[in-house]
């Protein structure tokens, strides 16, 4: 198996072909459940998650201003790690994919947040940008560079999402146990 950037180049490419003559395939339903715990003294939400390989365990607690005790990462720590990883992620594939051998490849990603709305005592948006940096340490010319990230921020599913608008379909279950 051969990797560039820890990234399987055989599988990637493999997968490719399996689209290229069955483009069906590249159709996935992902989701997550979870609860909300009522008793006090733990984390505000858990939910398990199941991934290809296995399960892990994602542990909320709003940060104590949103009525948590601030013990675990709040909602938009997710929100930002799921950002940051899967546009490193995908920059690294398409690095990978081109041949481009980095050194280093770190991410930023930060907003300026507004919980006036939250609290119904503004209009304000919640959020109005989110600011995401790559650092890049890698021999090759930095048109090379500029062309992969090109190609991640057009192929990034994260990036995707909070480009284009995309239908919320909420539904609410109420059952008297």
């Amino acid at each position: 198996m051969s990797k560039i950037n820890n990234v399987n180049i055989e599988g990637v490419q493999s997968f490719e072909t399996q689209l290229k003559s069955n483009p069906s395939e590249a159709r996935r339903t992902q989701g997550i459940e979870g609860e909300w715990i009522l008793e006090e003294g733990s984390a505000q939400f858990v939910s398990k998650i199941k991934f290809e390989n296995g399960e892990t365990e994602f542990i909320v607690d709003n940060p104590t201003f949103m009525g948590g005790s601030g013990s675990h990462p709040g909602p938009m720590h997710y929100c930002f790690y799921g950002l940051a990883s899967c546009y490193t992620g995908t920059f690294a594939t398409m690095a990978a994919m081109l041949g481009i051998k980095l050194k280093k490849l770190t991410t930023k990603v930060e907003a300026d947040l507004n919980f006036s709305k939250v609290f119904g005592i503004g209009e304000e948006p919640i959020m109005e940008e989110v600011r995401v940096k790559l650092t890049v340490v890698s021999d090759d010319p930095i048109e090379k560079i500029k062309q992969v990230e090109e190609l991640a921020l057009q192929r990034c599913p994260v990036v995707f999402t909070l480009k284009n608008p995309v239908k919320l379909v909420p539904s609410l279950e109420v059952n008297n146990e």
